[in-house]
């Protein structure tokens, strides 16, 4: 088999005695790392230590899995133009933090021979919407109640998390750039630099 040291360092082909002679006496443990490769290879470590790194490492992913949940909205046939675009507000903020977004429309009496009223409402929450989000679950009906899933846009994902470039490079000894100018605030005229008045003889 081949050995690996516990540094990383090549120690060659061995037999399997010598191989546990070595690990044996540096105290640690011959963990075979890839019995399908000819010769097998095997490592010689601290075995114990290995499968605590490994489990830490294993439950650090797990806690950085983001948790989806499903927020639910409802609306009415008649929402108010303001109680409308507070609802919306909401389902925004909920997409922007990964949250999906269920719209639940709710008709009373004989509002529901009017779905397509309903159908309305929902495809104007959409069409709000459609920078941050992307339409998961088309409007389908549930007793009175007419909903669809809205999710996350990954474009917007994809945009927030697109790291900043690296600064441009510029020849050694070359001084900094200089900043840009401010701009006047809009509506307030720049200010030229006062000039200074030549000395009286």
């Amino acid at each position: 088999m081949r050995v690996i040291g516990a540094q990383g360092e090549q120690l060659g082909i061995m037999t399997i005695d010598q191989a546990l002679a070595v690990s044996s006496e540096s105290g640690l443990d011959l963990v075979e790392i890839s019995p399908t490769a000819k010769p097998p290879v095997c490592k010689i470590m601290d075995y114990g230590k290995f499968k605590y790194d490994e489990k830490k490492r294993q439950a650090q992913a797990k806690k950085k899995q983001a948790v989806v949940q499903i927020k639910e909205v409802k609306f009415r046939p008649k929402t108010d133009d303001h109680d409308f675009d507070f609802k919306v507000r909401n389902v925004r903020r909920f997409l922007e933090e990964g949250d999906k977004a269920k719209l639940t429309l709710m008709f009373r009496g004989r509002e529901i021979v009017h779905k397509d009223l309903g159908q309305k409402v929902l495809m104007r929450v959409v069409e709000e919407l459609k920078d941050v989000a992307v339409l998961e679950q088309t409007a389908r009906m549930e007793g009175r109640s007419m909903f669809m899933i809205l999710a996350p846009n990954p474009k917007m994902k994809q945009k927030s998390a697109a790291p900043a470039g690296p600064p441009a490079p510029r020849p050694a000894g070359a001084p900094p750039p200089r900043p840009a100018p401010q701009a006047a605030s809009i509506g307030t005229p720049a200010t030229p630099p006062a000039q200074q008045s030549a000395p009286k003889p």
